[in-house]
């Protein structure tokens, strides 16, 4: 369990913060910025769920699922793979969390009607909010990317990201009327 009693230590204050490992290291490092931005996708997924509590449970289930998943990956990201004992084993998205968002992608998007034209953010609110979240969790997966070509990580975590953005997209088709009042592109529309 995880007690928090005082909010603000001042250790930060010299512009570094603690890996799980203990090791500090710079807030501005593509590490804490990706975790960062895994924090950053979680509180979108807040405002959607603002929504989709009234709206939409069975789509609200999922997303309460993939916000304690959100906070797995920001404690898998905190602690860098490495051989030293830690003393504990680290918390890992696992292979388990990455199977159940493609179980609700194929699951959401089986009642929608193929698309014939790309989507531009909008319809409901929900919706709305959906491709926010799918915006930011695919320039976090750009993060992972960028971080696992400098210093390893969990597969697991980038394959988890990949699929969450596109569960965001399916999730926001099924909220506008199950794709039916998708706002589409018109490629040329206003030449």
């Amino acid at each position: 369990m995880v007690v928090l009693n005082k909010i603000y230590t001042k250790t930060g204050d010299d512009g570094t913060t603690a890996l799980g490992t203990g090791e500090r290291r710079p807030k501005s490092d593509l590490r804490i910025e990706t975790y960062g931005t895994v924090d950053e996708t979680n509180s979108v997924v807040g405002l959607v769920r603002l929504h989709t509590s009234k709206i939409a449970p069975e789509v609200d289930a999922v997303l309460g699922r993939i916000q304690n998943d959100l906070f797995d990956l920001g404690a898998d990201l905190a602690t860098p793979e490495s051989d030293q004992d830690l003393g504990y084993e680290p918390l890992r998205i696992t292979p388990a969390q990455v199977t159940a968002i493609e179980e609700a992608i194929d699951q959401f998007n089986a009642e929608l009607s193929p698309l014939r034209s790309f989507v531009l953010p909008g319809g409901s609110e929900a919706s709305a909010y959906l491709h926010l979240a799918r915006t930011v969790s695919r320039r976090c997966e750009r993060l992972l990317v960028k971080l696992q070509s400098v210093e390893k990580i969990n597969a697991s975590a980038v394959l988890y990201m990949n699929r969450l953005s596109d569960f965001f997209f399916v999730a926001s088709r099924f909220l506008n009327a199950k794709g039916e009042a998708d706002v589409l592109w018109v490629p040329g529309k206003n030449r």
